[in-house]
């Protein structure tokens, strides 16, 4: 049975080791290792979790049995525009439905902050294979770019959307 928790910013360090161990796995054969190096301080130092935290990006910690299995975190972006920024399970839970449940808590998130019909976009690696669990998700490719990050490296991204409302939702779940 899997379980959710929201993350404080006392989880800061305990979202940063699943992210190494999780991050330089999921991407080995997609960029550099010296990109996932970069991406890593970037996106995972401490200080880094702790500032998306303080500018509102909610992390959420699926558990299974007490112990963590992977992440999530959701940001709002416009008043009808929430990014699904990160959704990682760790090697040891996935092909479990982990990566669904935490999926679906992060779309229950949405709902609970904004009953309204709104939109989740997600950015994510064209050569991901993440992209078929997205698509089974829900979610669909409305554009794609290749974003400079710095230090010469891109990300090259499909962006994926979702809308999120109760007609729609009781269509992705029949």
């Amino acid at each position: 049975m899997f379980t959710i928790e929201q993350a404080t910013v006392q989880d800061v360090e305990r979202i940063r080791r699943m992210a190494l161990r999780v991050f330089p796995d999921t991407y080995r054969e997609i960029i550099s290792p010296e990109q996932t190096d970069y991406m890593m301080e970037w996106m995972y130092a401490p200080a880094q979790i702790r500032r998306q935290m303080e500018e509102g990006q909610v992390y959420l910690i699926l558990l299974k049995d007490g112990e963590d299995g992977g992440y999530a975190s959701v940001e709002r972006q416009e008043k009808d525009l929430f990014i699904l920024q990160r959704l990682y399970v760790l090697p040891a839970f996935q092909g479990c439905q982990a990566g669904r449940f935490l999926f679906d808590e992060a779309v229950k998130y949405i709902r609970e902050v904004h009953p309204e019909p709104c939109v989740m976009e997600l950015h994510v690696n064209r050569y991901n294979r993440a992209v078929h669990f997205y698509r089974r998700m829900g979610m669909s490719v409305d554009r794609e770019g290749d974003f400079p990050i710095g230090n010469g490296f891109y990300m090259n991204d499909y962006i994926m959307k979702r809308v999120i409302s109760e007609e729609h939702e009781s269509v992705v779940s029949s």
